[in-house]
């Protein structure tokens, strides 16, 4: 059934509404994240319900490289059922890592994915940006790393970067993996004009992440 928009007219259910309409159907999945097999799981009315999407794919192959010793603290935006937070928290058990999306469902998948790992360092929060994390994380981050809800439209996206830029110290990092066909190198422009340095780190099946310095 799909959701009223206020408008009168009925809006439909995506990934990036507060509450997926529809029905829910957990499953589990096996996902493989630099050469380890951990189990998730995950359930309809989420970004890529049942399997690892090639955007986060190559965002995780990046966050070695966008990681420094010093760093402590870490927002994965639009985090879904966690693979990227998760996986991140669990490698460097040093960091503190917190999840944000606006869809309720997916949040508690992946709160849900954390506790099933014994994770003590991550946390997911329901919110609509990165803001939702201040109370956890106060103060500046360290990292965002972020698959953005692209088909929520370009102005969210350009909000959602506006709003993480404002999170940020001298030194800290964004990344974000962007379709290229969907305008990933306007956002990079976007980037240029809000950090100190902008960049195209790597590029992969029609992917590429950019990553932005304050």
């Amino acid at each position: 059934m799909p959701a009223a928009d206020g408008t009168g007219k009925s809006a439909p259910s995506h990934y990036f509404s507060r509450d997926p309409q529809a029905e829910s159907q957990p499953a589990r999945c096996m996902v493989v994240i630099w050469g380890e097999r951990l189990p998730f799981t995950t359930d309809s009315g989420v970004f890529s319900k049942d399997r690892l999407d090639p955007g986060t794919e190559l965002l995780l192959e990046t966050v070695p490289r966008i990681l420094r010793p010093e760093d402590r603290r870490v927002l994965d935006l639009g985090c879904g059922w966690g693979a990227v937070g998760i996986a991140v928290a669990r490698r460097w058990p040093h960091l503190f890592v917190v999840g944000v999306d606006v869809n309720r469902r997916a949040v508690a998948l992946a709160q849900q994915n954390a506790a099933q790992l014994g994770l003590s360092n991550y946390r997911a929060l329901e919110g609509d940006g990165p803001a939702a994390a201040r109370d956890v994380l106060p103060g500046p981050l360290d990292v965002i790393l972020t698959n953005p809800p692209l088909r929520a439209g370009k102005e969210v996206v350009l909000r959602l970067l506006a709003e993480s830029r404002a999170l940020l110290r001298p030194g800290s990092r964004l990344a974000a993996v962007i379709r290229t066909r969907q305008g990933a190198k306007s956002y990079l422009k976007a980037l240029e004009r809000q950090f100190t340095l902008a960049t195209t780190l790597e590029r992969g099946g029609g992917y590429r992440v950019l990553l932005a310095e304050v």
